[in-house]
């Protein structure tokens, strides 16, 4: 929401004791988002199926349908019975102050979710993704994943500012992928006490993105990979541009491609958010993608990912 004024002419300095305050907004937008979501989505338009897990609630149904549409499995999705799927409210001032709210809900409800049923329903997994989402969801699904022998790829994000070093350690351990950005590493090793040589020795592949600088991949026993960002057009709205990245970047290794072709798939993809108000709202053609991965990165990348494109 958009309050045409400032929040601080609201406020009274020696009144903070007692807030009650309200504000006429005159713009509302509800967009569609969610870590899980996101990745699906992308994935879902370059025309895999992956299979969306995670508990929502009965307000599901037209976001349910939209991720159908877009190639998303949502057969793995947990339906509370008491609360409302998660939800992020913000209201921002002509200063661009924000007052914020995040509502929960039924993400509370998907540390009760086993993936084995789905897995089996599925046939088969070839990595899990656990993203940001209730912190005993994480613990739940990722040491699952161990003692099942999945893939797992450990993301934890949003949720590292607000969890305990020693709770951090157990979703990285044994990760074939740990995907984070330049300030979720630091924040890895400082609250884990982890060092990168300790990463380096508990997960396969450690994906790190660098905002305008690219990003940077360290697979166990081989040299570093770097790769570029895609040019935009235009800068709107960098919401979503790390979802989007892993999208590209994991559908690229479902086509068998090596670390930079997928890497700079996944950076394609950010570029295509960037670019666009809402981490959903991006439209491209087979045609247009291959066009403009060749500008960025040469014929001979493009050829190479081209047999692969598919655009759902």
């Amino acid at each position: 929401m958009t309050f045409p004024g400032k929040f601080t002419e609201s406020f009274v300095a020696d009144k903070l004791d007692k807030i009650s305050v309200s504000f006429l907004v005159n713009e509302l937008e509800v967009r569609r988002g969610g870590v899980a979501p996101n990745i699906a989505f992308g994935m879902g338009r370059l025309g895999l199926n992956p299979v969306l897990v995670g508990a929502v609630g009965a307000d599901f149904a037209e976001y349910q349908a939209w991720l159908e549409r877009h190639g998303v499995n949502t057969s793995g999705v947990h339906v509370s019975q008491m609360h409302h799927t998660a939800r992020f409210i913000c209201t921002t001032d002509t200063e661009q102050n924000q007052i914020a709210s995040f509502y929960p809900g039924a993400m509370q409800e998907a540390s009760n979710i086993e993936l084995q049923p789905i897995v089996d329903r599925v046939g088969g997994a070839d990595v899990v993704l656990i993203g940001a989402n209730d912190p005993g969801a994480m613990a739940r699904h990722t040491q699952e994943c161990r003692d099942r022998g999945y893939d797992f790829a450990a993301d934890p994000s949003q949720q590292l500012s607000f969890m305990d070093g020693k709770d951090i350690a157990p979703l990285v351990e044994g990760a074939k992928y740990l995907f984070s950005n330049e300030y979720e590493s630091a924040l890895i090793e400082q609250k884990s006490g982890l060092s990168a040589s300790d990463l380096a020795s508990m997960v396969e592949v450690r994906v790190t993105t660098l905002g305008a600088q690219g990003v940077r991949i360290h697979r166990r026993g081989a040299e570093p990979t770097s790769v570029g960002v895609c040019k935009p057009e235009r800068i709107a709205d960098p919401t979503g541009v790390g979802d989007a990245f892993r999208s590209g970047y994991l559908t690229g290794i479902q086509w068998g491609l090596g670390d930079e072709r997928s890497a700079q798939v996944g950076s394609l993809m950010a570029t295509y958010v960037i670019e666009t108000v809402g981490t959903q709202e991006y439209m491209f053609t087979r045609e247009s993608f291959l066009e403009r991965f060749a500008q960025n990165y040469g014929d001979a990348a493009a050829a190479d990912i081209s047999a692969h494109v598919v655009v759902s």
